[in-house]
């Protein structure tokens, strides 16, 4: 079973895959704030997935400042996120129903009065 740490790191490389995927012009700033780490691990990261063959680098063409580029996945980048995301997908449903079965377990020691006061109103949503 993998460590902690593994698992940061999957979900890290699993959220900075998928933003992209979804936008290869993203900023190594704009990624880090988007991931929740720091402008020098997402150097780090992306220098890993361009060396693995996951990511390729590419000039964004249409920016005035032709130092930027596009981080565009691979093929073999696409392959790895589909994976990774199954196995957030797992992990997170696991740790759901972990959380759910706590939640039921401690809403037994609150009345009933109590658990409504605890429930976010209609219009709230």
């Amino acid at each position: 079973m993998a460590g902690t740490r593994d698992k940061q790191q999957d979900d890290v490389r699993f959220r900075v895959l998928r933003l992209l995927e979804q936008n290869p012009e993203m900023s190594q700033r704009d990624l880090a704030e988007a991931v929740g780490i720091s402008t020098g691990s997402t150097h780090y990261v992306l220098k890993a997935l361009v060396e693995k063959g996951l990511v390729k680098l590419g000039n964004f063409s249409t920016s005035a400042d032709k130092r930027r580029y596009a981080y565009v996945l691979t093929p073999k980048g696409i392959a790895e996120r589909a994976t990774l995301t199954r196995r957030f997908l797992v992990r997170k449903m696991a740790e759901y129903e972990m959380l759910r079965a706590e939640i039921e377990e401690v809403r037994s020691d609150l009345s009933k009065s109590e658990w409504a006061a605890l429930k976010p109103s209609a219009k709230e949503d």
